[in-house]
């Protein structure tokens, strides 16, 4: 058993521990900026606490588009400092997280030589700024040659191509490696527990009432910490007016959905980037045997754990594909999964959404509540570390180095390259495809994950005695990544995970049945608008 084995089902223990002493740290939010934050902490020996009102990386985190960007898109707001600060971090999660940080060529059609000019001086001024390295610069295609190595791009409506590599990345399991490494290093985590009420003492916060969401389980906590955390992302505001009611709005919600279909409907081997007709910047990624479309970035009025997708934002991004590839027309029928998120932006007035500043902020309420907003996926290392450093001082301790940036997380300490990792998992009787998504989700650990056991059933037990799951859409959503990349989101195959999940959890048959209903419940809602129009 590792040390950052995350066995989430004694709920008794858990909120046992949670009001068994006073904590340094009390972190409301298991996305990646509260798991970060958990993780520096932890490591530097301060005692924490991280609570969420739903699974690790369930909101924000879990519905990205999965890029781990260098930064060079910041660049023409002027967010130079967003910019070397993602090109750094880059790096560092390609060190401690080398399957979480694939790379994924980046393919730029330009309509015209005067284009691939502007474009390529565009990336190398970002290289020279991001200080990146030689072997990851860019490159330019001549019509000719995007043509031959990307066919299904309309060739003919372009002069070249300008190339250049960013990291492909799972977001949801690269949450959860920074939640298992916090617990590895003593941070008490207790999922399924929502803060309900912000405690204090005078005018200082001193703690939360914690309630348990899971049904029928009817648990409540008072937790005390020397300071609390609010990395509640969309929910920010909603935990802000719980320590002061007069707190202004600071988030502005925006929404992006993503498309997913078979690779063989849309067999393109790199990331291609596209410009819709309003000029932001769109993408069709590959992933095994799925390519997705991204991302769409409206305003969204309230913190949804499910934001609505609407026929036009479906539309938004598959007409403006139609415009650069070269394949019969897109029909609803073609769409195998949708998601849809929520970035919980600082509100900047009179600025479109893909104008907002992706920078971070602390915010300090009246009674001491540090509130976290802003910032990306990319930078929540070193966001984490400003934070920790800034609890340090307030606690009066002594500065502490985490080894954040060095210590590899969960199955990220292999040695060679990620394809050399593929062979090694295939030796274990997966099929190459098998052993590619195996090496993804899991790096080195795939090699013992199914050692003995194969498919789902391996997935389950792990999934469930090391990382946490205590629902099936834990598992199936963002522990195997099933109902975004597999065939018909996996919908299948659900009663046969529950029927493998239900003994090691503990669920009677209506239990079971009311957990495959949930989760076809939700690829119903996601799929409801092109249900509507088949």
């Amino acid at each position: 058993m590792s040390n950052t084995d995350l066995d989430l089902r004694n709920r008794k223990a858990l909120f046992s521990a949670l009001e068994g002493e006073v904590f340094d740290l009390l972190i409301i939010g298991a996305g990646i900026t509260g798991c970060g934050i958990a993780r520096d902490a932890a490591m530097r020996g301060l005692r924490v606490a991280l609570i969420d009102a739903g699974d690790i990386g369930a909101g924000t985190s879990g519905r990205s588009s999965k890029l781990i960007h260098g930064g060079s898109r910041y660049m023409a707001q002027g967010d130079l400092t967003v910019v070397r600060q993602a090109a750094n971090e880059r790096k560092v999660l390609r060190r401690i997280a080398p399957h979480l940080s694939l790379t994924n060529p980046m393919v730029i059609p330009a309509r015209s030589k005067v284009q691939v000019q502007g474009i390529k001086a565009f990336i190398w001024s970002y290289e020279k700024l991001g200080n990146v390295e030689k072997a990851e610069r860019h490159e330019v295609w001549s019509k000719k040659r995007l043509q031959r190595e990307e066919p299904l791009v309309r060739a003919a409506d372009f002069a070249g191509a300008v190339v250049f590599p960013e990291y492909l990345t799972d977001d949801a399991r690269l949450t959860l490696g920074n939640a298992r490494s916090a617990f590895g290093a003593g941070a008490v985590v207790v999922t399924y527990a929502a803060a309900r009420k912000i405690l204090q003492e005078g005018s200082r916060v001193t703690g939360a009432v914690v309630e348990s969401t899971l049904p029928r389980d009817e648990r409540t906590a008072r937790v005390r910490a020397r300071i609390v955390i609010n990395a509640a992302g969309p929910w920010v505001d909603t935990i802000r007016l719980m320590e002061d009611s007069g707190a202004g709005k600071k988030l502005q919600l925006t929404k992006g959905i993503h498309v997913v279909m078979s690779r063989d409907r849309v067999p393109v081997t790199r990331t291609i980037i596209m410009y819709a007709p309003d000029g932001r910047g769109l993408f069709v990624v590959p992933r095994g045997s799925h390519v997705y479309f991204g991302t769409t970035d409206t305003f969204y009025p309230k913190a949804q754990y499910w934001p609505e997708i609407t026929h036009e934002d479906i539309d938004y991004l598959l007409n403006t594909a139609m415009s650069y590839l070269d394949v019969a027309p897109f029909t609803d029928a073609d769409i195998v999964a949708l998601w849809s998120g929520l970035r919980p932006l600082l509100g900047e007035e009179g600025k479109k959404p893909s104008e907002i500043s992706r920078r971070d902020e602390i915010m300090e309420g009246a009674g001491g509540l540090l509130s976290v907003a802003g910032g990306k996926l990319t930078s929540y290392r070193a966001m984490a570390e400003k934070i920790v450093d800034r609890c340090e001082k307030l606690l009066k301790r002594a500065h502490v180095h985490a080894p954040t940036a060095e210590e590899p997380l969960s199955g990220g300490d292999f040695s060679g390259t990620f394809e050399a990792l593929c062979i090694r998992v295939g030796s274990c009787g997966l099929s190459p495809q098998e052993a590619g998504r195996a090496a993804l989700l899991y790096g080195s650990e795939a090699l013992t994950i199914f050692a003995q056991e194969k498919g789902p059933a391996a997935e389950v037990r792990h999934a469930i005695l090391a990382e946490g799951a205590l629902t099936l859409e834990d598992y199936w959503v963002r522990r195997s990544a099933r109902a975004r990349f597999d065939h018909e989101g996996g919908s299948a195959d659900l009663e046969a995970i529950a029927d493998l999940m239900g003994p090691l959890l503990g669920w009677t048959e209506s239990e079971k049945a009311r957990q495959v209903c949930s989760c076809r419940e939700i690829r119903a809602d996601e799929l409801r608008h092109i249900q509507t129009r088949r």
